[in-house]
């Protein structure tokens, strides 16, 4: 069994996340300048077994692809393009922001600290990932 990898793409900064290989655990793994990406992903890939990769799908409030889809879908065709083998799955990634910050908050992070942009959307690729996988847990 291979590993679930999360993506939480944005304009500047993509947030990853990854599962252990038995794919119990969600953990962050870092965050990549969104011009690192390809070459992250393609040492990664080549590293490690992922039998999936989770791209978080923004939607607004009435279930409708948001704003920032039309940079993202970009992003999710080059990644079907580019990895034709790889099952690519998109998952609801509304409110994970404002989630990884309560997260921080909650956890005690001092301000400075939770101003850290990196660390929120690593944050962020694991809420994606952790949701997917009891999403999918729940339909098994």
């Amino acid at each position: 069994m291979g590993r679930i990898l999360a993506i939480d793409y944005g304009r500047k900064r993509v947030g990853i996340a990854v599962t252990d290989e038995m794919q119990i655990i969600a953990t962050g793994l870092k965050t990549v300048h969104v011009k690192d990406i390809w070459d992250f992903l393609k040492d990664y890939l080549n590293s490690e077994k992922v039998d999936c990769i989770v791209v978080g799908e923004p939607k607004d409030m009435q279930n409708r692809p948001s704003e920032a889809s039309r940079y993202i879908e970009p992003f999710v065709n080059r990644l079907r393009k580019t990895y034709t083998e790889m099952k690519i799955e998109r998952f609801d990634e509304r409110f994970t922001s404002k989630m990884a910050r309560d997260t921080m908050l909650a956890g005690g992070l001092k301000k400075k600290k939770r101003q850290d942009k990196a660390l929120v959307d690593t944050i962020s690729a694991t809420i994606i990932l952790q949701s997917y996988m009891n999403a999918r847990e729940n339909i098994l």
